[in-house]
């Protein structure tokens, strides 16, 4: 491995976090998550380049341009989770490891939210538990990348 630095991707909607229907998801902003996950990351002398969008395209851009630069992608689609084939193809095309984050716990949400086109390209798993969970899915991530299974992985 030679960059050490991780793609964070936040889709659709989650510019409104700590607005958005605060009893799902929380009084937490996105700029929350993007320092949550670069402490994390920085801990283990990672960096994070981070992106939020509402336009699918450019989340697909922006992950094929992380196989230049990046080691591993933390992702939390949004919508495009239950909806997505392009994003899961780009997700398994650059062949980066990818962990997958849900702030609410899908399985227990409508049923149109409980699958994930993401989940069998993704390594690593971390639903329901908050902002918080971008954290352990980070720690996750870079224990898989480095190969340092002290730092504990999440299945």
């Amino acid at each position: 491995m030679t960059e050490r630095r991780l793609l964070l991707v936040n889709g659709p909607n989650l510019n409104l976090l700590g607005t958005r229907q605060p009893e799902i998801y929380g009084r937490e902003t996105l700029a929350d998550v993007e320092d949550l996950v670069r402490d994390r990351a920085a801990r283990r002398g990672f960096d994070i380049r981070a992106l939020q969008s509402n336009h699918e395209g450019v989340l697909i851009d922006a992950i094929h341009a992380a196989r230049a630069d990046c080691a591993g992608i933390v992702i939390n689609p949004g919508g495009l989770t239950h909806t997505s084939v392009a994003l899961r193809d780009a997700l398994a095309g650059v062949s980066l490891p990818v962990a997958e984050v849900h702030i609410s716990d899908i399985a227990a949400r409508e049923s149109f939210r409980q699958f994930s086109y993401v989940r069998d390209v993704a390594v690593v798993h971390v639903i329901g538990e908050g902002i918080a969970g971008y954290g352990r899915a980070t720690d996750a991530l870079i224990a898989l990348i480095t190969g340092d299974g002290a730092a504990g992985g999440v299945p």
